[in-house]
């Protein structure tokens, strides 16, 4: 390689690395524009001093959902009679969480941590809102995470029924979900369900060109010019389209694709160095689900892992003797992983015994261990 094709010591590949981070919201946002238009329609009352009208999006992991809100909440904050704030559920996942979260976004510092009931901290809310003659836009990220906790109904029951224990209080709701198999609405208490008449908006997987032109605006904002060519793009947008056209996970790629090329020295991203990080990359929804997982959710992983295929029973004994939590627990836990596709359950019958359910890790076992570490 000519030395005018290596990086100096302090040289870099890129030219603004915080455009690869997955918090980071860009100026274009292709190939949305009609769940945009949704989404403004629903939330256009508010702006008029209304209550807006209830919005379910729902989509595959890495579709635009939760960049869309974002855009659109920042959109709201030039509006000074709209308060807008988003929760992650995955994080707050339960019905004191998320008010606790609202409380955070109205007042700008968190509510005290012991001392306050929920009907105070909830209160507190709706007279701010009341007084001040606000509405209150909530969006219940990664609001799958509620149901899996059973926090869902509670919560959304307050949100939505707010105006009827206190007088003046409006409240519109967004839902996002990544979780397909989740009937949102079916699995709610019949209580909810006869006032949460959300419209709904859906975020299909991006294809593999619409992948090419989002990489390829990420790509000219954050590597120098040159960097990255078309052949090495269209790698990264195919393991993407692989991946479920998970955007998250071609971001991700591109970034330690980089790191990479930086660490031969080069100043090109090379085809080898995406698929040298195709291997770590591919692993982005592993991560994200570890990471909101509780002591005792991350202990049966662990336990799993050491008897990854072995009955229910089995699994569960071992997992006692970790963590001395009863076959209830145990049982809602295994539940949850396999709502959140770490786990994977099986039904056999075994002679003698009935039927019997065998436990089995959905990614590899190394991969993670290496995550919970």
């Amino acid at each position: 390689m000519a030395d005018d094709d290596m990086l100096s010591w302090d040289e870099s590949v890129f030219r603004d690395e915080h455009v690869f981070e997955l918090d980071y919201l860009p100026e274009a946002f292709l190939h949305r524009d009609e769940q945009m238009e949704t989404l403004k329609y629903a939330l256009r009352p508010a702006v008029r001093g209304s209550r807006p009208l209830n919005v379910m999006a729902r989509g595959p992991p890495g579709t635009g959902k939760t960049t869309a809100v974002q855009k659109l909440f920042d959109e709201l904050t030039a509006v000074s009679d709209v308060e807008s704030v988003r929760v992650n559920c995955q994080v707050d996942s339960t019905r004191y969480a998320v008010f606790s979260r609202l409380f955070e976004g109205i007042f700008e510092y968190e509510p005290p941590t012991s001392g306050i009931s929920f009907k105070k901290l909830f209160r507190q809310i709706t007279d701010h809102l009341v007084e001040e003659d606000e509405v209150l836009v909530v969006a219940l990220d990664d609001v799958n995470y509620l149901f899996y906790e059973d926090e869902a109904s509670d919560t959304l029951y307050s949100l939505l029924r707010a105006h009827e224990a206190y007088s003046g209080a409006k409240i519109g709701v967004i839902v996002v979900s990544s979780d397909l198999d989740l009937d949102v609405i079916d699995a709610l208490d019949g209580r909810v369900q006869s006032v949460f008449r959300p419209d709904e908006v859906y975020f299909p997987a991006y294809g593999e060109r619409e992948i090419v032109d989002i990489l390829r605006e990420r790509v000219e904002r954050g590597f120098r010019e040159d960097v990255v060519g078309p052949q090495v793009l269209d790698r990264v947008a195919a393991h993407t389209a692989d991946s479920g056209g998970d955007l998250r996970v071609g971001i991700d790629l591109l970034r330690r694709a980089g790191l990479n090329a930086e660490l031969r020295g080069s100043t090109e991203v090379s085809v080898e160095d995406v698929d040298k990080a195709y291997e770590k990359a591919k692993h982005v929804h592993l991560s994200r689900h570890l990471k909101g997982l509780s002591a005792s959710e991350s202990a049966l992983l662990r336990v799993l892992a050491e008897h990854d295929g072995d009955r229910a029973g089995d699994v569960y004994d071992s997992f006692q003797d970790e963590t001395d939590l009863g076959y209830t627990r145990y049982s809602e836990i295994v539940n949850k992983l396999e709502q959140l596709g770490l786990v994977e359950t099986e039904y056999t019958t075994v002679e003698g015994r009935g039927r019997s359910r065998t436990l089995t890790l959905s990614y590899d076992r190394d991969a993670i261990l290496e995550r919970l570490d």
